[in-house]
């Protein structure tokens, strides 16, 4: 085996992929930063990644409720990173110290291989302050949603297993946007199914995890020395600094999925236009709230008697771009509930988007708006013409910076829609 398949060396990956880029940044095309700034390489090999972290892992894991000493799953559903979830986790325990080995609740996240790093990290930094640790894992609350509820059941299934092969001592499915039956079934069939319980660290010795738990248990033992030196975590809890770190955090994931720099499918991406929601129970902050209110906005209107809003995306001159930039402009404006047409003749609708290139919207526009009985956007944003086109009757542009909920609440109210 080893013969058919000679070593690679570090040096000679880094050789080809500078070949593939041909002169592209390495750092922004292939460079990944993690919600709390960390930077992931695009892989890792024995030269470059840490030595593996000596882990004791169960071989099995438990469902159903766990007694826990610190419950670190209400700082990830307030929008913690894995970093923070992390030293606060073990800041709390390291301030309640009723046990040598506590059992300390973590929650999952969308972030599969970062999952699987953190509860890993977790071991090591209560093994380094001299403590033992049992872990209960839970699936997250905060990226769940009334939309495309289906979703939903995909994320939990991808936060279960990433606890399973990150050595969680028991699993619990959530039933957060999921039927109840259906989330115990989750853990039966990684389970039983697909004997996850029967491999002691089987992300042992896998060089891209191991890098991402270095660096990980890194970040948040330095965050975890800081709430030491600033008096514990009781006094970081009392003076706000607790509620400051995860506020700011919370702003920093709405923004992200504002501006679809993360996505949600079926939130604030790829909608179903289909669908007709209803909303989900409150249990505190969630990442899809604002857009759920949103669409729950449109479905108010339409359920009241009024038409549901139509967009017609009016694809015309160059072929390729007016197909890419028709296609954004349905999963972004499809994300408030409106009823999206496409075509290449002006139709009556609520709200027409102009859909091109760049160089050909300077004579485009004006025809269509000399036309147009309804406001006319633009899908892009071409700088060197935006003065003219705002000038010519332009009413906005929809376009990869566009924040999201913004773009979409302004235009439910241009359009009448019923707050």
């Amino acid at each position: 085996m080893n013969s058919g398949f000679p070593p690679v060396s570090a040096a000679e990956w880094e050789a080809q992929i500078a070949a593939d880029l041909k002169g592209a940044d390495y750092e922004k095309k292939l460079v990944w930063r993690t919600p709390e700034g960390l930077s992931v390489r695009p892989y890792y090999t024995m030269e470059t990644a840490p030595a593996a972290l000596a882990i004791e892992s169960p071989a099995s894991w438990q469902q159903g409720e766990v007694a826990v000493d610190v419950d670190a799953s209400v700082f990830a559903d307030a929008g913690a990173t894995a970093v923070e979830e992390l030293a606060f986790a073990l800041a709390a325990a390291v301030a309640d110290w009723k046990t040598q080995t506590p059992t300390v609740r973590f929650a999952g996240g969308p972030l599969f291989l970062l999952e699987i790093a953190k509860l890993r990290a977790a071991r090591a930094m209560f093994e380094n302050a001299g403590l033992g640790l049992r872990i209960e894992a839970v699936t997250a609350r905060w990226n769940k949603s009334a939309l495309d509820r289906n979703n939903n059941l995909l994320r939990a299934t991808s936060e279960a297993l990433a606890a399973a092969i990150g050595g969680a001592d028991w699993i619990r499915v959530r039933a957060a946007g999921i039927d109840a039956r259906l989330a115990e079934n989750i853990l039966h069939v990684l389970r039983e199914e697909c004997s996850l319980g029967g491999v002691a660290d089987p992300a042992a010795g896998a060089w891209y995890i191991e890098a991402l738990t270095e660096m990980l248990g890194q970040e948040a033992w330095k965050r975890f020395q800081a709430i030491e030196a600033g008096g514990g975590f009781g006094s970081f809890r009392e003076s706000g600094g607790l509620e400051q770190a995860l506020a700011a955090s919370r702003k920093a994931r709405e923004s992200a999925y504002a501006t679809r720099r993360a996505t949600l499918v079926g939130v604030n991406n790829y909608p179903n236009p289909g669908e007709r929601i209803e909303a989900m129970e409150e249990d505190g902050w969630r990442a899809s709230g604002l857009l759920e209110r949103i669409r729950l906005r449109t479905e108010r209107h339409v359920a009241g008697g009024a038409e549901r809003p139509t967009v017609l995306l009016l694809q015309l001159g160059d072929a390729k771009m007016s197909q890419l930039r028709a296609g954004f402009c349905r999963n972004f404006l499809g994300c408030a509930g409106f009823a999206i047409r496409e075509g290449s003749r002006l139709e009556p609708a609520s709200l027409v988007v102009l859909c091109g290139s760049d160089a050909e919207y300077p004579e485009l526009a004006p025809r269509v708006l000399s036309e147009a009985q309804m406001p006319v956007l633009i899908a892009g944003y071409p700088k060197e013409h935006v003065a003219g086109l705002e000038a010519a009757g332009v009413a906005g542009f929809v376009h990869l910076g566009s924040n999201l909920p913004e773009t979409l609440e302004t235009w439910q109210s241009r359009l009448g829609v019923s707050a």
